[in-house]
């Protein structure tokens, strides 16, 4: 699961981000709205942990902004503004979940769960190309009636060229698909991805190909 955390209390962030990841999380972090809004705007996180008191604003304000553009991950609102009026306020303007300060990790992974459990809104068909089917809901890709068994990180390259098929993805959009902000990362490691998945999409006659530009992105689109 990728989550992104709009937050600007240092040991909160510290201490969400390590409890997270023990829980295999990757979690990516942004201290203000605009750089909650510029790495929401990727839209490759299942979830939004939203801090109210931010530098440069009110976070609710964020939430009818990512539904404007398309993005419809849930939206949990962390914050020491508890009271009933502020969580009516967080909910009317949008958020999936409400969340006082201080609250247990186990509460917050509950509501991560169930909001997770609802019916998928960001994307919810199953997108094709050639003989590749990518279930999107489900983060599951066939081609024909065989499902491809692929390391999450081929997925995750695999996810962000379909869902952006015959446009070219730019190289730091596409790393931000697939590795977490804090993930120690090779300089080659995105391409060793690329080559392993372009090799079994064509042993497998896929019908679609992976064509790049080297040091620019990559795109997906199909062949004859």
């Amino acid at each position: 699961m990728r989550l992104l955390l709009v937050e600007d209390e240092p040991e909160m962030v510290a201490a969400l981000r390590a409890a997270l990841k023990r829980h295999d999380m990757v979690v990516d972090h942004a201290t203000t709205l605009a750089e909650g809004e510029l790495m929401a705007a990727e839209d490759v996180h299942d979830a939004i942990l939203l801090d109210r008191r931010l530098p440069d604003g009110d976070g609710l304000s964020l939430i009818p902004r990512l539904r404007a553009a398309g993005n419809r991950a849930p939206v949990i609102v962390l914050t020491a503004r508890a009271a009933l009026a502020d969580r009516v306020s967080g909910l009317d303007t949008g958020a999936d979940d409400y969340l006082g300060k201080p609250f247990a990790l186990e509460e917050l992974l509950a509501r991560l769960r169930a909001v997770l459990r609802r019916p998928a809104q960001r994307h919810t068909e199953v997108i094709r190309a050639g003989r590749l089917a990518f279930d999107v809901a489900h983060r599951e890709a066939r081609i024909g009636d065989v499902r491809l068994d692929l390391p999450r990180r081929e997925l995750l390259v695999l996810e962000a060229l379909v869902l952006r098929q015959g446009r070219m993805v730019q190289r730091p959009a596409l790393m931000e698909a697939v590795f977490g902000l804090d993930d120690e990362i090779q300089s080659n490691a995105l391409d060793t991805h690329v080559s392993r998945l372009r090799r079994k999409l064509a042993e497998l006659d896929a019908g679609v190909a992976i064509s790049g530009i080297r040091g620019v992105g990559y795109l997906l689109q199909e062949v004859s």
